[in-house]
């Protein structure tokens, strides 16, 4: 292949593919259910000279979009704008995107995967490097209990904290309050403190009651209580904040930077959860870290329901991002998707995601390994 030295790879051939993949598990939580399979969109995008990089967009109907919606976007209004775009001008083609349609970030976070991917092949060099270099090679993994059925978390757990797993985040306000505490309560017995336990509660607390159960669930202590109500209730946030021995972890109110200066002003958080679907992509992701890490809220890598090409993005950015230092919750292609479309997993070794080393994402997808390991519902 040869490039051109002035412009470097040209954006040629997108190829987008709707997949359906089942999960061994449903997954209850304050936002919102799902069981038997979750769907997303897969981005082929190769250049002119013939370097080929993949993205994710994987919407989650009740947080920001569907996968159908990320799609028709992609195929319809955004891939005019890609196609015969430089690679190397990243950051216009993401302007050219938001000007082109308004929000649609899941879309747009697997645009810049795609193009990342590229970038680090065409020059032999990870995402990581290209996002300023490694902080870390690998990031612990945070489990999240979340299923119905408790008793089959409980067992989930006594077979992952032998392998080193120390990280399980519980997703409370699905359940009566009473049988949370129960659950809590087992956990502490089971385990005691040789795991960091975290709380999730997804919105689901009204603040009127919010306090009286927060002060009950403290007594745990938690690493962190993540989004108790729902997110434009910042003043609530910021009293919890203020209160509870805990730190406060905020998630649903804080999708891009403008939300994170909102809760640096009002106080109203300790912590904040960094979702690349949410926030449009890695170079997004990094510059709302700077906001974070100028107020001192740490980060912690928050999911919806990606594939192995979105969390090895993940991966990528927060190796190169030293504060988002609360581990994260990429357990999708190996505790909850029976397949994935990689060729090979992502590592996980004593508890934690070991960051991919190669050029690009790191990562292999052939036309095989896409067809075995999803079921293609849409393509173009």
């Amino acid at each position: 292949m040869t490039l051109d030295t002035t412009q470097g790879p040209i954006l040629d051939r997108l190829r987008l593919f709707l997949v359906e993949s089942p999960i061994k598990m449903a997954r209850a939580q304050g936002v919102g259910s799902v069981k038997g399979s979750v769907k997303r969109v897969l981005i082929e995008l190769t250049t002119r000279c013939g370097i080929t990089g993949w993205g994710e967009a994987a919407p989650w109907e009740v947080f920001t979009n569907t996968p159908e919606s990320a799609f028709s976007t992609l195929d319809v209004y955004l891939r005019p704008v890609i196609q015969g775009h430089p690679a190397r001008r990243l950051r216009e083609l993401l302007a050219k995107l938001d000007r082109t349609v308004t929000g649609s970030t899941d879309a747009k976070a697997g645009v810049e995967m795609a193009v990342l991917d590229i970038l680090g092949k065409a020059q032999g060099v990870s995402v990581a490097d290209l996002l300023g270099g490694r902080v870390r090679d690998s990031i612990p993994l945070s489990f999240s209990i979340a299923d119905p059925d408790f008793a089959a978390d409980l067992a989930r757990m006594h077979a992952m904290v032998p392998a080193g797993n120390r990280l399980f985040k519980v997703k409370t306000g699905v359940k009566p309050h009473a049988e949370d505490m129960a659950h809590l309560e087992a956990i502490r017995d089971a385990f005691g403190d040789t795991v960091d336990l975290r709380l999730d509660y997804n919105q689901a607390l009204e603040p009127f009651r919010a306090m009286a159960v927060l002060r009950d669930v403290d007594r745990f202590r938690p690493t962190f209580i993540e989004q108790p109500v729902p997110r434009r209730h910042l003043d609530a946030m910021a009293g919890f904040a203020q209160a509870l021995d805990t730190p406060i972890l905020a998630d649903e109110s804080c999708f891009d930077a403008t939300d994170l200066l909102e809760i640096v002003r009002r106080q109203a958080a300790d912590a904040i959860s960094v979702k690349l679907m949410k926030c449009g992509g890695m170079l997004a992701a990094q510059r709302m870290m700077a906001i974070a890490d100028t107020a001192g809220l740490p980060g912690y890598g928050g999911t919806l329901w990606e594939g192995g090409i979105a969390l090895a993005a993940g991966t990528q950015m927060i190796a190169a991002t030293p504060g988002i230092s609360l581990g994260c919750e990429f357990y999708m292609p190996h505790h909850v998707l029976t397949e994935d479309v990689l060729e090979a997993r992502i590592p996980n070794e004593n508890g934690a995601v070991v960051v991919p080393t190669g050029p690009g994402l790191g990562i292999s997808v052939t036309e095989a390994s896409l067809r075995n390991g999803a079921k293609v519902l849409a393509e173009s």
